[in-house]
């Protein structure tokens, strides 16, 4: 079905890719290649950072042009050992693993960081229904990410704007880093800020749960024109975290 999607159906999905940058930044970010993630092995890691190099070629420079739509899976295509992926670490039901291109979702969360900074309509997003680690250094909202399985679970938003937007991705010396770009300069600054966070311990089990809410502001004046919820997220937490509330189940 999701070939068909991509080749029969009627949207129009950005492809094409410029190798010079638009004239606005709209917003930038970077996340750490390599993390203390519990027991997590080393290597994969690593090796991650070898998958984010293969993929990061196939989307930067890529220009959302009014009316089309990014797709993740549709861009980067299947992992597989034949095109230079590793085992990479990967997360299912909540645990660590080794699978051939695993780590991508960390280019996943970063472009839905930037797009949900901008006008651009996300149409499809999923979030981690498992919070496996402790925070160490995080500095985005709890849930702020977009996983990905290939192909049943992408990444798309849709340009409703009559604007070209852009996505530029990099590598560092120590950081995966990206930035949003648009050819003429937006009249509106979005701000990303969290509500109702908590844990939760529901029959010897713990659950974190947070809402994500999007403030858009005119740029010059700095006038709150729209306050609006995009996320609300619901994940069980595979560690004690240190400060939680009681709850009972289905209430």
């Amino acid at each position: 079905m999701r070939y068909a999607q991509w080749f029969f159906g009627d949207k129009k999905y950005a492809k094409k890719r410029s190798e010079n940058k638009l004239a606005f930044r709209v917003k930038k970010h970077q996340s750490v290649l390599l993390r203390k993630l519990g027991q997590s092995d080393m290597r994969l890691q690593i090796n991650k950072v070898t998958n984010l190099k293969i993929a990061v070629k196939k989307i930067n420079g890529i220009l959302i042009r009014p009316k089309e739509t990014f797709s993740f899976c549709r861009l980067v295509g299947l992992p597989t050992k034949r095109r230079g992926y590793l085992e990479g670490m990967e997360l299912s039901f909540g645990k660590a693993r080794a699978g051939v291109g695993g780590g991508l979702c960390q280019i996943s969360n970063l472009i839905y960081w930037l797009i949900i900074h901008s006008p651009l309509t996300v149409i499809e997003r999923y979030h981690h229904s498992f919070d496996p680690f402790p925070d160490d250094g995080r500095v985005l909202p709890f849930g702020s990410g977009a996983t990905i399985f290939y192909n049943y679970r992408d990444l798309q938003f849709t340009n409703n704007t009559d604007r070209v937007f852009q996505i530029n991705l990099w590598l560092s010396e120590k950081c995966l880093e990206g930035e949003l770009r648009v050819d003429k300069e937006l009249k509106y600054v979005y701000h990303i800020s969290e509500k109702e966070h908590c844990f939760l311990k529901i029959d010897d089990r713990f659950y974190r749960k947070n809402e994500i809410w999007q403030n858009k502001t005119q740029r010059f004046s700095g006038a709150l024109l729209e306050t609006k919820l995009i996320a609300k997220n619901f994940a069980r937490v595979m560690y004690e975290p240190p400060n939680y509330a009681e709850a009972i189940a289905n209430a």
